[in-house]
């Protein structure tokens, strides 16, 4: 199936579902957050004729300009309001769904601000910064009756979709292993002093519920992610993808019972707090789950393929007890027997990147039926992927193997670990415990 099929055969599919609206009608999007995610986001609204994006939202004002030419150059129309504060956003009743593209420390603040609002949501990945805030984006959506995606792409990706269904149908015996690999390349991020907050830019917006710091140009545009109080490194950047899949194919729809992770930031002397070197093993009553990072030069593993565009070997390997798969996406392989042959294969000739668009109408076609089921990637599964992801930098923050109550959602007596489960929030930018 080629790309322009998929967005096809994506959009008859939603028009089926119109039953919440008229079949005219149009769902009027807000994008929130305008750089690369978001611009990517307003691309892939502007070839869904089911959508208008009808405002666009930015703390920076320059953003907000290129936003808005980037929309009429594709669409033919401009947003019919901008904004630097989200929360005027949200008082605007015209609004029916926000496309949240900020960085991950906003996810779910503004993904229950939403829900509280009326609004359906999609999120970027990972759903949340902190374990107990993306508990409570799942109740904000379930209180509130509204369809919240996630954005992991793999969850509408056709040939992860039939790699995994192979996986639950035992297509390589019983499951026991699954690795999760995100070799992507980082380069160092050098050092840099602090200085004045840019022109245009409200920057107390922008912190929002993190803590009060300096302005520094080192936190600001995409090396937020290497930062405790904005971003999770790269196991909860690229890697929460592959940790979804890792997670969906072992069909596991709980949290484990212990996480040991241990790494480190290695080579480079620079500004980033979080590790570019990280090695997670989760365990299950029946399996176990095994994650790493490496951000520095690398070879690859299996058959994961080196992926150009992605910058490293980038995918996801599973063992079971008659054979096992390769996945990545350029497709999956699957080798059974002592003799490991080749018995089954499914290729991907399209870039990754093309996945947004038939993910953002599988979200379009859960907002007009109004049906959670119809989401590839609810909120209640970008929830548990990310857990993970925080699971494994609370044990390489506390430097040991953490016991885990998985109804509880909460470690073991381990009350430094339990400090880690969530943040003191920045008045008034504060999770809600009553959502």
């Amino acid at each position: 199936m080629n790309r322009r099929t998929f967005i096809q055969s994506s959009a008859i599919a939603m028009a089926s579902g119109m039953t919440a609206r008229g079949a005219n009608d149009r769902i009027n999007v807000a994008v929130v957050g305008l750089r690369g995610r978001g611009r990517d986001h307003i691309t892939s609204y502007s070839q869904l004729p089911e959508a208008r994006i009808a405002a666009v939202c930015d703390i920076d004002q320059a953003q907000i300009e290129r936003a808005v030419q980037f929309t009429e150059k594709l669409t033919g129309a401009k947003p019919q309001n901008t904004y630097q504060d989200i929360r005027k956003v949200l008082e605007n009743k015209d609004i029916d769904a926000i496309s949240i593209a900020t960085c991950n420390h906003w996810h779910a603040l503004a993904t229950i601000w939403a829900c509280q609002a009326g609004k359906d949501v999609y999120v970027e990945k990972p759903a949340s910064h902190e374990i107990w805030e993306g508990r409570k984006m799942v109740e904000a959506a379930r209180k509130h009756g509204r369809m919240v995606q996630v954005g992991m792409q793999s969850r509408t990706t056709e040939h992860k979709i039939r790699a995994m269904q192979l996986l639950h149908e035992g297509a390589i015996g019983k499951v026991y292993l699954a690795r999760g690999l995100c070799y992507k390349r980082r380069k160092s991020i050098g050092h840099q002093p602090d200085g004045p907050v840019p022109a245009g830019v409200d920057y107390n917006v922008w912190l929002g519920p993190a803590p009060m710091r300096p302005f520094n140009p080192n936190r600001f545009h995409y090396n937020w992610h290497w930062f405790w109080d904005t971003g999770n490194g790269d196991i909860g950047n690229q890697g929460v993808h592959e940790m979804d899949i890792a997670r969906w194919g072992l069909n596991k729809p709980t949290l484990p019972d212990t996480v040991t992770c241990e790494g480190g930031k290695f080579v480079y002397d620079d500004d980033q707090e979080t590790p570019n070197t990280e090695l997670a093993i989760f365990k299950y009553a029946d399996c176990e789950l095994q994650f790493e990072v490496r951000g520095l030069l690398t070879g690859g593993e299996g058959n994961v393929n080196y992926a150009a565009d992605n910058n490293g070997f980038v995918g996801n390997l599973f063992y079971g007890s008659e054979g096992w798969m390769s996945v990545d996406l350029h497709g999956f392989q699957i080798y059974l027997g002592e003799d490991r042959k080749l018995a089954q294969e499914m290729k991907h000739v399209e870039p990754e990147e093309w996945a947004t668009t038939p993910h953002i109408g599988n979200f379009l076609k859960a907002v007009r039926s109004r049906n959670q089921k119809d989401l590839t990637c609810d909120i209640e599964e970008g929830y548990l992927s990310a857990a993970l992801c925080h699971m494994a930098n609370i044990s390489y923050r506390t430097g040991r193997k953490l016991q885990f109550d998985p109804k509880a959602e909460r470690f073991v007596n381990d009350a430094e670990a339990n400090s880690y489960i969530t943040r003191n929030y920045r008045r008034p930018f504060v999770v809600p415990e009553n959502v």
